[in-house]
């Protein structure tokens, strides 16, 4: 039985990683300050090898007990979350990730560290793959986000070649399902909640964008595969499959039976123009891909979330 240390633990994604390692028979010790995350993510889990510590690791913070494998999955990662919290987002990426950091050298633990799709920015390659440096705004009201997880992937590699720790880096696209906040300003959970209220939906732009959008199981599944690896350095885990905003706008509508109807507004700055996953790599190294598509995914949300809930009822 592994003990795993889940940071950002009662998120969206962090908690879906914690039922999924409770799962496979591990110890989990769950970090959340709440800021961003909540305890609705976490109460349906009542096991003896699950506990949850309220702290917040921009500051200093230790576990005494033995721990294998550190995810490292903390900080605020939705517009409106980064964008209200611009400073504290960049302190977790860089005072965060360099205490957890030193907590796995402690405790002489594997490291993964949640990266994004971000740190290639509006991106000039397409698909993107991990050897692409990326096209970021460092100064634009997004570069909190972007900058902060590219400076935990510098810190997280210095630890693996000066320190000897045992690191990973995933580089997660957009992902969706179950536990997403109604009011969080990403694009499936915003179209939900309008759909389900028959309101308009709010496409930004012209709705030609383009994202590539992975259902949780898919993704949590290659996260802790990557874990399990021997490999170091980034790894995209998401999935190809490619849609215009006005495409997945349209999805959610017929999934939901929605008579709301599609408006545009003004693009923000420094969004991108496209938005797709390489995932060559995680194929090879892990014998991982997506297995969900984006009507199953979306079905599936609606079902396990509730379309009170995805309608922003609880907000």
């Amino acid at each position: 039985m592994a003990t795993c240390l889940v940071t950002g633990g009662a998120g969206f994604l962090g908690s879906h990683l914690c039922d999924e390692l409770l799962g496979r028979g591990n110890r989990v010790i769950c970090v959340d300050n709440l800021e961003t995350g909540s305890l609705r993510n976490i109460e349906h889990i009542r096991h003896s090898r699950f506990e949850f510590r309220q702290l917040d690791i921009v500051e200093p913070y230790y576990v005494d007990e033995p721990v294998d494998v550190v995810y490292h999955a903390a900080s605020p990662a939705s517009p409106i979350d980064y964008l209200r919290l611009p400073l504290h987002t960049l302190k977790v990426g860089s005072y965060g990730t360099h205490h957890t950091l030193g907590l796995a050298k402690k405790h002489r633990a594997r490291f993964l560290l949640f990266s994004t799709s971000e740190v290639y920015g509006d991106p000039q390659v397409h698909p993107q793959e991990e050897s692409y440096w990326g096209h970021v705004n460092p100064i634009g009201p997004r570069g909190v986000y972007d900058e902060a997880k590219r400076y935990a992937e510098a810190l997280t590699m210095a630890y693996h070649r000066q320190q000897g720790v045992d690191t990973a880096i995933v580089r997660i696209f957009n992902t969706y399902g179950a536990r997403m906040r109604a009011n969080d300003g990403r694009a499936i959970p915003t179209f939900f909640r309008q759909a389900l209220l028959d309101e308009p939906i709010t496409v930004f732009g012209s709705g030609e964008q383009t994202r590539s959008f992975c259902y949780s199981d898919d993704l949590i599944r290659g996260i802790i595969a990557l874990a399990e690896s021997e490999e170091h350095d980034p790894v995209n885990i998401g999935n190809p499959g490619e849609f215009t905003l006005l495409e997945l706008a349209q999805a959610v509508i017929e999934v939901t039976g929605s008579k709301s109807e599609i408006i545009h507004q003004p693009l923000p700055k420094d969004d991108p123009k496209q938005r797709r996953p390489d995932i060559t790599r995680a194929k090879a190294l892990l014998g991982w891909e997506p297995t969900i598509d984006l009507r199953e995914g979306l079905q599936r949300t609606l079902d396990e979330a509730g379309r009170e809930v995805l309608a922003g009822a609880l907000r």
